[in-house]
């Protein structure tokens, strides 16, 4: 059973992301080709699947919060763990990259990227594209492309990577928080 988070990620965040591919389609087309236009959407839609991406990430991390200290009878103890674990989190105000990502589920007690790894052979390609999305997110933020690896235009093609990577990346944190929560709680979380 999946979380909340992850279940609004499937939904509403990725019908979100579903409507600026149909976009692009609809000015560019669906074949090859030169598309001039469509670059301008192509950096929205990254945009866009970098914010999605990082709220699935807060919203999961929030749930997880919550559930770790669920089982707790004092509730004064509870809602102060529970702010203690939602204070200062990098997600709050940084990139959804796997520094960020990583240095905040590593409050829960794991290592994510080491048993995301363990649990599914793809993470580190995923991670990598993950890296690279937040790259080309910081170059069109701040319209600084000299500073980075992104090189020429950037294309639908690339972007669908990314949301594949992403899609797949949050089924998995999904799980893992899902077992690491439950071996520590010994109950199921959601």
């Amino acid at each position: 059973m999946p979380s909340v988070s992850l279940t609004i990620w499937t939904g509403k965040r990725c019908r979100v992301l579903d409507e600026i591919e149909c976009a692009h389609h609809s000015i560019g087309g669906s074949g090859r080709g030169r598309r001039f236009a469509t670059l301008q959407v192509n950096y929205a839609y990254a945009m866009l699947l970098s914010w999605q991406f990082q709220a699935f990430c807060r919203d999961l991390y929030t749930e997880c919060a919550g559930q770790m200290v669920a089982s707790m009878g004092n509730a004064n103890l509870r809602r102060y763990l529970h702010a203690s674990l939602v204070r200062d989190r990098k997600l709050d105000r940084g990139n959804p990259n796997p520094g960020n990502i990583g240095s905040d589920f590593s409050r829960f007690g794991l290592v994510l990227w080491d048993d995301l790894s363990k649990c599914h052979p793809r993470t580190s390609s995923r991670k990598r594209h993950l890296e690279d999305l937040n790259e080309w997110r910081n170059a069109i933020a701040h319209d600084d492309f000299s500073q980075t690896t992104v090189g020429g235009a950037l294309h639908l093609q690339r972007v669908t990577t990314w949301r594949n990577a992403c899609e797949k990346l949050a089924i998995s944190i999904d799980e893992t928080m899902f077992d690491h929560l439950r071996q520590l709680n010994g109950v199921d979380p959601w």
